[in-house]
């Protein structure tokens, strides 16, 4: 049953990561220990610089990471959380993430969104900065994305992007399509209008210049204008992008409520603050929902 039928599906847990280490091994290690904590997903950043100074952090990239990942895993869902479509050559991107779904055996979910920062992982490599023309780029590198995946022949002439007729194979295991999760900044509408076109939203908001869980009315409000564009609901994801538990034991306790708005899935995502790795590790003992 589903939820057009009354019925609220489980909250899947997940954790995601900053792609930032001097070693990918440590982040392989953390995707690994996920599945063993009894996590449903493990996510990592997908960023170049992440500093508008050019000075950002060590970063790796997070497609070899999540390959490394799939390997040594059976049952957890993976992706990116986001990746900026607007950057990269959606074909290669298509390539790229058609074998990550054949390696994990039907496991990717792909973010996306225009990304941040502008300069910082845009404007030093001479990359579009304007967020109108990222957004126009998004659009057209989804569709783009989503005729490559179908194993059709497939073209696409468009402002930013162009395709001669062409036909991609072999297709990713998941069909129709890979899912694909749509992140956006509230209270803006646009970003949760493109993700009600897919199958996903990532709604992000910001306290005090720093990230933070949306609260549930929030949520509540994505989920009804999903519905108004859609029509229903189904299968759609909607993401509560929440921090790192200090407590997991509270975190069932405010599951149902989310649940009641509309959220499918609760990611704790790690902030890049000093010692994140090691708390997100010392999460990772703690399991899902803490000691029992």
């Amino acid at each position: 049953m589903t939820r057009s039928e009354g019925v609220l599906p489980p909250v899947q847990r997940a954790l995601a990561a900053p792609c930032f280490a001097a070693d990918p091994r440590e982040l392989v290690e953390l995707g690994v220990a996920a599945e063993a904590a009894g996590f449903d997903g493990f996510f990592l950043w997908d960023h170049l610089v992440f500093a508008d100074d050019g000075e950002g952090p060590d970063i790796v990239d997070p497609w070899l990471v999540l390959a490394l990942i799939a390997a040594r895993t059976r049952r957890i869902k993976l992706g990116t959380m986001i990746t900026p479509v607007n950057r990269r050559r959606p074909w290669v991107l298509a390539r790229q993430t058609a074998t990550l779904d054949l390696i994990s055996g039907g496991r990717l979910i792909l973010g996306v969104g225009i990304g941040s920062p502008a300069r910082g992982d845009f404007g030093i490599f001479g990359d579009e900065v304007d967020p109108v023309l990222r957004a126009e780029m998004l659009d057209e590198g989804l569709a783009i994305l989503a005729g490559l995946w179908s194993g059709e022949r497939f073209s696409h002439d468009g402002k930013h992007f162009q395709v001669a007729p062409v036909r991609f194979r072999p297709r990713p295991i998941q069909q129709p399509r890979i899912p694909i999760w749509v992140g956006g900044t509230l209270p803006l509408k646009r970003p949760m209008s493109r993700a009600a076109k897919w199958d996903g939203a990532v709604p992000i908001t910001w306290a005090e210049g720093s990230l933070a869980r949306p609260t549930v009315s929030e949520i509540a409000g994505v989920r009804d204008q999903i519905l108004r564009e859609r029509g229903h609901l189904g299968s759609f994801d909607i993401v509560v992008w929440a921090e790192v538990a200090p407590d997991p034991v509270a975190v069932a306790a405010e599951l149902p409520a989310y649940a009641a708005a509309g959220a499918t899935w609760w990611i704790e995502t790690a902030k890049p603050e000093p010692a994140w790795f090691e708390g997100l590790r010392a999460r990772l003992r703690r399991g899902v929902s803490g000691p029992t």
